[in-house]
């Protein structure tokens, strides 16, 4: 399934600013790939992450100080952005005003922002707070979703939010990015040293407790697409997944979107991302494959 051109978007598609009235970790955003409204969490001010993608819009060179998460602030937060969604307040405001109504759907609270969320302490404390906000205002059909880099999935704070996101309608987006050690240290630029192999190891250890949505970005690095040896690699990887006893919900392939820090990566063209489409669905058979346009 191939998602809708650049040229039939407008604002509502292109605004995924991280700062909504005068929140500090709260963003609703309409999202093409939820289909919805996602009410975004950011839990990293402070731009804290154990990757440095080279697509990534946020400028890791600027160094802030470890933020310590607010919990407390981040419940009145979702509780006024899911309360104004619920009653069609937040449309009324120009950044959502022209958002099809098909769209108009709240598909889940995400704790996605510009960092890593899976380092936080406080995550599994801000998981169950969404879940009582959503709770409070009686809507069990909101999902409750972490967008993932994998590299800590392995490490306590996950470790305790877990149980809670299998139980209460909860999702793991996990990246997925690359074939090969090579380009996944050259494209997601990990640090301390974290291994490609560790990451697929941390997304087959959840995907055996519960299905999984593997997202992978694909752009030209240069001018260059990913040669034919990369994506063989690639599908290797997820074929493994399964293979290892992993569930995959879904695979998502996107390109670049908005501007990254590194000027050297840009989008994919369309047809190459299709082409990736096509050989990863006759590599899995029954598994979903969506791409999205740049």
């Amino acid at each position: 399934m191939t998602n809708p051109t650049p040229e039939s978007e407008t604002s509502w598609t292109r605004d995924h600013r991280r700062q909504w009235r005068d929140c500090l970790y709260v963003y609703p955003v309409v999202s093409r790939r939820a289909r919805g409204l996602s009410i975004g969490v950011n839990l990293n001010p402070d731009k804290h992450c154990t990757f440095a993608c080279v697509y990534c819009q946020v400028d890791r060179g600027v160094v802030r100080d470890l933020h310590h998460v607010d919990v407390e602030c981040i419940r009145r937060e979702l509780r006024l952005a899911l309360y104004e969604a619920a009653t069609g307040e937040l449309w009324r405001e120009e950044r959502f005003a022209d958002t099809p109504e098909t769209l108009r759907r709240i598909n889940d609270i995400a704790f996605s922002g510009d960092g890593e969320p899976t380092l936080v302490p406080e995550l599994d404390h801000a998981v169950r707070a969404a879940r009582d906000v959503r709770t409070e205002l009686n809507r069990p059909d909101v999902k409750l979703v972490v967008i993932t880099n994998a590299s800590a999935l392995d490490q306590p704070p996950f470790q305790r939010a877990l149980p809670i996101l299998m139980k209460d309608n909860g999702e793991i987006w996990a990246k997925l990015d690359a074939g090969t050690e090579t380009m996944f240290h050259a494209i997601n630029r990990p640090f301390p040293r974290i291994t490609l192999r560790h990451v697929l190891g941390n997304i087959v250890a959840v995907a055996r407790r519960m299905p999984v949505v593997i997202q992978t970005l694909w752009m030209r690095w240069e001018g260059h697409a990913p040669v034919a040896a990369e994506v063989d690699a690639y599908i290797d990887n997820v074929r493994h997944i399964r293979q290892a006893g992993g569930q995959i919900k879904l695979v998502q392939l996107h390109t670049v979107a908005r501007m990254p820090a590194c000027p050297q990566a840009s989008a994919l063209p369309i047809e190459a991302l299709d082409a990736v489409a096509t050989k990863l669905r006759a590599a899995l058979g029954d598994v979903d494959v969506e791409t999205f346009r740049g």
